[in-house]
């Protein structure tokens, strides 16, 4: 062999660089929507992972003050500071003020028009990522017509 064809095996060819590229587009093709979906998907856990949170401290706040919830006017307080038997608050803990802290912050909305929302209220607002009946103890997303991949209302979450 002369050095000229040991120089033209050493390259690829236009056909097998070709090849190449198409498996690569047809790789990224599978690829992204799974990837896209996983967002999605990471948004919509993210959000049932808010709401048993605060439901988890709505129900110790209600055991701990005579099953009584939180007020709607005042639920991030009562949720993120220190309260008495009657749910007054105080952001140091004392020999009156025992019960609480029960989350360290209200989470933001993750989903829909709200998203990054975090203000709780028994109707929609412009800042409220939380609608609350503190009749029941209720809390749902504050989204209207939104909904996960499957067609589930964020709402019913």
């Amino acid at each position: 062999m002369n050095a000229m064809s040991l120089h033209r095996r050493r390259g690829f060819s236009l056909i097998e660089l070709v090849i190449v590229v198409v498996i690569i587009g047809i790789i990224a093709a599978i690829a992204i929507p799974r990837m896209s979906r996983g967002a999605a998907g990471a948004s919509d856990a993210s959000l049932q992972s808010n709401l048993q949170s605060m439901r988890s401290a709505i129900d110790l706040f209600y055991t701990e003050h005579a099953n009584t919830y939180p007020a709607v006017g005042t639920f991030s307080d009562q949720l993120t500071l220190f309260s008495d038997d009657s749910g007054t608050t105080s952001a140091t803990k004392d020999t009156a003020y025992i019960f609480g802290p029960y989350i360290r912050v209200i989470p933001p909305q993750t989903v829909g028009a709200k998203k990054g929302k975090s203000g709780v209220a028994a109707a929609d607002g412009v800042t409220v990522g939380w609608l609350y009946t503190a009749l029941t103890g209720v809390i749902r997303a504050n989204t209207t017509t939104e909904t996960d991949a499957r067609g589930v209302l964020y709402s019913a979450y």
